[in-house]
C-alpha cells in the first residue's frame, strides 16, 4: 500500500510555496537533480533556470538564494524520514525492533510507502549525505534556528531518542546518541563511496556491514 504525502513546510524557508505551482515543483525536482549532478558549490539559479526553461528571476520569486533551497530540500527529507519512522514502527512493541528499523531507514533499506511524484527520494538522500550539513554550518545558523528552520531534524532526533529510552530509561545521552547515529550513518555512507580507507566497508557494495556496525554502536551504548 502506497500513500499520497503532502508535507507542509516552514513558510520562512521560501518566498512563494513551491509545492503550490507547476513551476515551483519543477524548481524542486530539477534543483535536486542538478545539485546531485554538479554539486552545491557549482549549482546556481542561472543553471537551474536553463535546465527547466524559465528565467533566473522566476526562481528568485520562490527562494531568496540557493542556500534557502538547499535548506528547504534537506528539511523536506527529515520530515519525510520521520513520517517513514512513524509508519514503520507504529505496530512494533519491542524497542530493539524499532531501533533496527531506524538504522534500516538511515541506510535506505526500508521500502518507501509514500508517493511524492516530483521528488526522487534516493537522489535527495544522496544530497543529504554529501551536502546536507551545509544547510546549518553557516554564520547565520543561530538566526535560522530561531526561525525554526531545523525543527524537522530536531523532531526526528527527539523521536529516535524516545525510542532509545524505551530500551534503557536511565540512559543519560539519548539525544546525543540519536544525532550521532544519523550523522555517523551518513558520514560512513559518504566515506564508503568516496574515501573508503576511512571505513571498514569500502570494499563492500552492500550496506549490511554498515548496518551491523551501527547496531553494535547503538546497542553497546544503550546496554551499558
Amino acid at each position: 500500500m502506497e500513500l499520497q504525502l503532502q508535507i507542509k513546510m516552514n513558510p520562512k524557508l521560501y518566498l512563494r510555496d513551491p509545492d503550490g505551482t507547476d513551476l515551483g515543483r519543477n524548481i524542486i525536482k530539477h534543483g535536486i537533480q542538478l545539485i546531485h549532478d554538479i554539486g552545491f558549490e557549482d549549482f546556481t539559479f542561472k543553471k537551474l533556470a536553463i535546465e527547466i526553461g524559465t528565467t533566473e528571476a522566476s526562481i528568485y520569486r520562490y527562494f531568496e538564494n540557493k542556500h534557502r533551497l538547499l535548506t528547504y530540500i534537506t528539511t523536506w527529507f527529515w520530515t519525510w524520514l520521520e513520517y517513514q519512522l512513524i509508519f514503520h514502527t507504529n505496530n512494533l512493541k519491542h524497542p530493539k525492533e524499532k531501533i533496527d528499523i531506524i538504522i534500516r531507514l538511515l541506510t535506505f533499506q526500508v521500502q518507501d510507502k509514500f508517493i511524492v511524484e516530483y521528488i526522487n527520494k534516493s537522489t535527495l538522500h544522496a544530497i543529504v549525505i554529501c551536502e546536507g550539513d551545509k544547510s546549518y554550518l553557516t554564520k547565520q545558523v543561530t538566526a535560522d534556528n530561531k526561525s525554526m528552520l531545523f525543527k524537522p531534524y530536531k523532531d526526528l532526533c527527539h523521536r529516535i531518542a524516545e525510542i532509545f529510552l524505551e530500551l534503557n530509561p536511565d540512559f543519560p545521552f539519548s539525544h546525543s546518541l540519536a544525532s550521532t547515529l544519523i550523522e555517523t550513518a551518513h558520514r560512513q555512507l559518504y566515506f564508503k563511496e568516496h574515501l573508503p580507507s576511512l571505513t571498514d566497508f569500502g570494499k563492500s557494495k552492500e550496506v549490511k556491514p554498515l548496518f551491523s556496525f551501527l547496531q553494535h554502536l547503538i546497542f553497546t551504548a544503550l546496554n551499558k
